[in-house]
């Protein structure tokens, strides 16, 4: 019996049976970004490829990338100038042709874990993407870098506009976004250390390759011809604000003696570095047909038509049409000049 003044609760064989609740728990779902990150790098590298191959075989094959006559008459000379730059050339070769491999590379890595049977190679799948998430946060690091490097140059150097530089760039910097929060990265500590590695390591090595064009003195005592920043005057172009050496003068004479003719347009950017290259002394030298039918002085839009022109600068020599711009070098050789060639300006 139970003491005086207490109730004894009443004895229920269910309390004993029953399990005891416990909270229910709720499945983690995986962020969308996770899901399609991998995905979205490999649409937008391939995007990224298309662009670069596109601008490294255009300058291979000695092309002009897709600009009109009224960007440059508007001074917009960004999408043709800049990519002829020095800045665009790297170690010899188009720079674009190493945006084409580190485009290649980002895709291929975010892509080639779904090529891997993920239930019949459980271990090899997760390791594959374990080491392509370090491969991408590394290339996504060094190309936001360089990207953010070539902008400065655009901005600072060049003072122009290249809408396939700035596209590029936007797409680096989308691949390190995507890299960052497209994938759960346990080991913080790891993914800083590794991005600050990269990053220096990029930064370094830029300034490395580019330290020759920041400074005036360049190889074989030649100086780089000035940039082509401002919009030219109409109907006149720019000023030849570069001198001429007996080289250039010699070299001039010779080509007007065997018959070579300078095609150009007043307004073309590689027009006036061409004759940047001779300088202003040597230019008038020069037997040289202006084909815009715009300009001020001595226009002569038919001949350069009958001469089958229809890229600038070209020069005809020995019935033969060259298109493009031309070293004084390639110049001599080509017309068999044997006099001076201690030439004073050149372009990469």
């Amino acid at each position: 019996m139970p003491p005086a003044g207490l109730r004894q609760r009443p004895y229920h064989t269910a309390h004993f049976l029953l399990p005891t609740p416990h909270p229910m728990r709720r499945k983690r779902s995986t962020p969308w970004i996770h899901q399609w990150s991998r995905f979205i790098i490999g649409a937008i590298a391939t995007v990224g490829l298309i662009l670069t191959s596109y601008l490294t075989i255009t300058k291979l094959t000695g092309g002009e990338v897709a600009c009109s006559a009224a960007d440059f008459a508007a001074g917009a000379s960004g999408c043709g100038s800049v990519l002829d730059s020095p800045y665009a050339i790297v170690f010899g070769l188009p720079l674009s042709l190493f945006g084409v491999l580190a485009y290649l590379s980002m895709g291929t890595a975010a892509l080639i874990p779904y090529a891997v049977n993920g239930d019949q190679n459980v271990k090899f799948r997760k390791s594959l993407e374990t080491w392509t998430w370090l491969f991408l946060l590394i290339g996504a690091t060094s190309m936001a870098v360089f990207s953010s490097y070539l902008m400065y140059l655009l901005a600072a150097k060049l003072q122009t506009t290249c809408y396939y530089c700035i596209g590029s760039a936007l797409f680096s910097f989308s691949l390190f976004g995507l890299t960052l929060f497209g994938h759960d990265w346990e080991d913080v500590g790891q993914l800083i250390m590794t991005g600050v590695i990269a990053a220096l390591v990029t930064i370094i090595a830029t300034l490395g390759i580019y330290a020759p064009l920041n400074n005036p003195a360049t190889a074989n005592g030649q100086e780089l011809l000035p940039t082509v920043t401002e919009s030219p005057v109409p109907g006149i172009g720019w000023e030849i604000n570069t001198t001429s050496s007996t080289s250039e003068i010699e070299l001039a004479k010779h080509l007007t003696e065997v018959g070579a003719v300078m095609y150009a347009s007043y307004w073309c950017p590689f027009c006036h570095q061409q004759k940047l290259l001779f300088g202003k002394e040597a230019v008038a030298e020069l037997t040289y047909v202006e084909c815009a039918e715009d300009a001020v002085k001595n226009p002569q839009p038919a001949k350069c038509e009958a001469a089958g022109v229809d890229s600038y600068p070209a020069w005809q020599i020995d019935g033969q049409l060259l298109k493009g711009r031309v070293s004084l070098e390639e110049l001599a050789a080509i017309t068999g000049y044997e006099g001076p060639q201690n030439f004073k300006y050149r372009v990469p």
